[in-house]
């Protein structure tokens, strides 16, 4: 079966994953290797300190990315960002954002409009 990964990456990655989602939190960054093999980038946002993390973060996941074979066949990950469950804010940062960076797109946190824990 092909296995899919949700992480924060701060433990080392093991096993072999389809695809992996790295969602780091600014508090304890993800490891390089983590950055490396993700193939989409989630940042949660609730305040306007989350999106230059977001920029920071989506920078070393690309570098790290490019740095793990033929640059010419290298791929970026998928750049998201997350409003944070009911955070007015952070929707508004959020939409303002990925309308003038377009290498960016909206994700919502579907598991909590569904009740799913």
């Amino acid at each position: 079966l092909p296995l899919h990964l949700e992480t924060s990456g701060v433990d080392p990655l093991s096993g072999r994953f389809v695809w992996i989602t790295l969602s780091p939190k600014p508090h304890r960054p993800p490891t390089e290797a983590a950055l490396g093999r993700c193939d989409e980038l989630k940042v949660v946002v609730q305040g306007p300190d989350d999106l230059p993390f977001a920029e920071r973060m989506a920078a070393a996941a690309i570098k790290a990315r490019h740095g793990l074979g033929d640059p010419d066949t290298a791929t970026s990950p998928l750049l998201l960002l997350q409003p944070g469950w009911e955070s007015g804010a952070g929707l508004e940062l959020a939409i303002g954002f990925v309308r003038h960076k377009p290498a960016w797109r909206l994700s919502l946190q579907t598991h909590k409009w569904l009740g799913v824990r």
